[in-house]
């Protein structure tokens, strides 16, 4: 076989590779062209998918607690154990040491272990009624200091319109005085008057002139 007929028979085998390859694509391409909706469809339906998946991703990235809220948030709950939570007693107190309220509202028993703060059994023994009365009781305190004051101001008051009324009083005496006095003055000069009219009229009757 010749080299010029070799390469002839590869260019042909060439030729006919690529008219089947151009064949297979338009088929390909027809009926993509054919089904077009189908593509979009399952398109949507994968883009829908994807989209509900990110947001539960993010909703569950938002709402979970940090691990700093976590530790956080359990701190609170250790201190109010700690608080609550109250040492055993390891006294050996005999029953007879607990007491209980004698009025008969309440009903405590408290046991020994508190028996060494007198503080704090005399707030337990105390019922109801004795802290109404120790209430009661200050309110009259706090009535009768007020009534106390306003009774010291009443006095006062009272002091000073007393005084008042004696200094007005004086006044109207001195006032009656005065006019007294003057009464007394004028009818003196009235009287004097009399007298000069008369020795002047002798005077003149002597011969005694101006």
């Amino acid at each position: 076989m010749s080299p010029t007929y070799s390469r002839e028979l590869k260019k042909l085998q060439h030729f006919n590779y690529d008219e089947s390859a151009n064949e297979k694509f338009r088929t390909t391409s027809r009926i993509f062209m054919a089904h077009p909706s189908n593509h979009r469809v399952r398109n949507g339906g994968f883009l829908r998918f994807l989209s509900i998946l990110v947001g539960l991703i993010l909703v569950v990235y938002v709402w979970r607690p940090s691990p700093s809220s976590s530790g956080r948030s359990h701190k609170p709950k250790k201190k109010f154990k700690a608080l609550v939570s109250c040492p055993e007693c390891s006294c050996d107190c005999p029953q007879s040491d607990s007491f209980t309220l004698p009025s008969g509202i309440f009903n405590v028993s408290s046991s020994g272990c508190t028996s060494e703060d007198p503080e704090m059994n005399e707030e337990l023994k105390k019922d109801t009624i004795t802290l109404l009365s120790e209430e009661i009781s200050l309110q009259q305190n706090v009535t009768r200091d007020i009534l106390d004051h306003a009774l010291e101001l009443t006095m006062d008051a009272k002091q000073m319109a007393s005084f008042h009324r004696r200094e007005a009083q004086k006044c109207y005496v001195r006032v009656d005085t005065c006019e007294t006095a003057r009464e007394r003055a004028e009818a003196a000069l009235l009287k004097e008057s009399k007298l000069t009219l008369l020795w002047e009229e002798r005077a003149r009757n002597f011969g005694w002139r101006d």
